[in-house]
């Protein structure tokens, strides 16, 4: 199973600044097209508004244009591609990243890692800017845990996909390169990282 340090390891830009601030959206529609396919998401602005914003700040100033798919984790040992995470987003690029958004906690939200969230990477809660990844399969462990000793607050997931689950299967199936990554991502990035075209629907 894919653990949870190995998600925190895979976050986005640890940079501090002000947390993103806009007017709460309601639910929105966004599609992310690449080359094996598109992927339809509804984003849960009436859930969680502070991330759905940001995110939507990525896409409506073409900001995500500039972002890949570019990891898939699956569980070891797996021989199918119908549970993992694909990640996607801008690695940190210093041109298009944003100041981190504040996080947005499933106990606050309601909004759960089950088969097609949209969650963002992190590395301490407050820290996520523009990567994000996708489960496929229900992943709760990814859910916060107030019981939990440490880092109990969980991934930001703040939407699901409506349509194109066979597009994340198709990536998490991808080839990646035996010694591309650091430490919990070693072993998980694609070989041929795949450009992302991001736009409301």
């Amino acid at each position: 199973m894919i653990r949870r340090r190995d998600l925190l390891a895979a976050a986005a830009a640890t940079t501090t600044g002000p947390a993103f601030a806009a007017g709460a959206p309601g639910v929105v529609r966004v599609k992310l097209s690449a080359r094996l396919g598109e992927v339809l998401l509804e984003l849960r602005g009436d859930k969680a508004p502070a991330t759905t914003a940001n995110f939507l700040r990525y896409v409506d100033e073409r900001r995500m244009d500039k972002a890949v798919f570019y990891r898939r984790s699956l569980p070891p040992g797996a021989e199918a591609f119908d549970y993992g995470v694909i990640q996607g987003g801008l690695q940190n690029n210093p041109a298009w990243v944003l100041p981190p958004v504040r996080h947005e906690p499933t106990s606050r939200t309601g909004l759960k890692h089950k088969d097609g969230a949209i969650s963002m990477g992190r590395r301490a809660p407050g820290t996520a800017t523009s990567d994000f990844f996708i489960c496929a399969g229900e992943q709760a462990y990814l859910d916060a845990d107030p019981a939990a000793k440490g880092d109990n607050l969980g991934f930001a997931c703040f939407g699901y996909v409506i349509e194109g689950m066979e597009t994340v299967h198709k990536i998490l199936a991808q080839p990646v390169s035996p010694t591309a990554g650091v430490g919990a991502m070693k072993g998980e990035m694609l070989r041929s990282p795949l450009p992302i075209t991001a736009r409301r629907a």
